[in-house]
């Protein structure tokens, strides 16, 4: 039995669950508005742990949510993963953030748009197909109100994610449907971490580092 603790911190949702064989067994996740991590990931790992009756003894593999999103969110769930990696001699796997945000929810026929929220108009964002197959692999766009359009003109697109909030006032095509208030989250990555983990899909816990997509911003402050 494959016993995955699974880490998500792209974004404000700060997110960890522990599945087996892809079952969850448990979950614990905040997401208040702001950047907890630091303070929260490792007192969630814990509470998952005992939750589930089970020590870091027990686990099979750590999978992390390896990006795009908030540079130092991905930091601090990478930096988590390879250190109970290292210190437990267990795999470590990664999950592609948006594939994983793609599986939260069903679509009969039509699109899925992953889109986090990046810097001013721009969003992270990946195309994927009603069965999950990846159309448009992930790219930093600037949202303006012919984004997206090849897909919006062949029929339903279903955009979700952080990024919703800055999208539905600009991109206005009739095929547009705007589903709020999802995000990524540890409970998506279960099913994706053990297709992983049979087939020995692991990273090399020395030198595995997020996908950033872009170099990370430090505004200098006012004078």
């Amino acid at each position: 039995m494959a016993i995955i603790l699974n880490l998500e911190t792209s974004t404000k949702n700060c997110s960890v669950s522990i599945a087996k064989d892809g079952v969850t067994v448990a979950l614990k996740e905040l997401n208040d508005g702001g950047f907890s991590h630091a303070e929260k990931l490792h007192e969630f790992i814990k509470k998952v742990l005992t939750d589930a009756s089970l020590t870091f003894s027990d686990l099979s593999a750590v999978a992390v949510s390896k990006g795009p999103g908030s540079y130092t969110g991905l930091r601090i769930g990478v930096s988590a993963a390879k250190g109970l990696c290292f210190a437990l001699n267990i795999p470590l796997i990664s999950i592609h953030t948006l594939k994983s945000l793609a599986h939260s929810m069903y679509v009969a026929e039509g699109f899925k748009i992953p889109l986090l929220d990046a810097r001013r108009m721009e969003v992270y964002c990946a195309v994927f197909d009603e069965t999950n197959f990846i159309k448009e692999d992930v790219a930093a766009k600037i949202v303006t109100s012919e984004s997206f359009k090849k897909y919006l003109d062949l029929g339903n697109v279903y955009f979700l994610g952080d990024g919703v909030e800055k999208c539905k006032t600009i991109i206005t095509h009739k095929n547009a449907h705007f589903i709020e208030d999802k995000f990524p989250s540890a409970k998506e990555m279960e099913l994706l971490s053990f297709e992983k983990y049979k087939t020995s899909s692991f990273e090399n816990v020395a030198y595995f580092e997020p996908f950033y997509l872009k170099d990370f911003m430090v505004n200098k402050p006012k004078k």
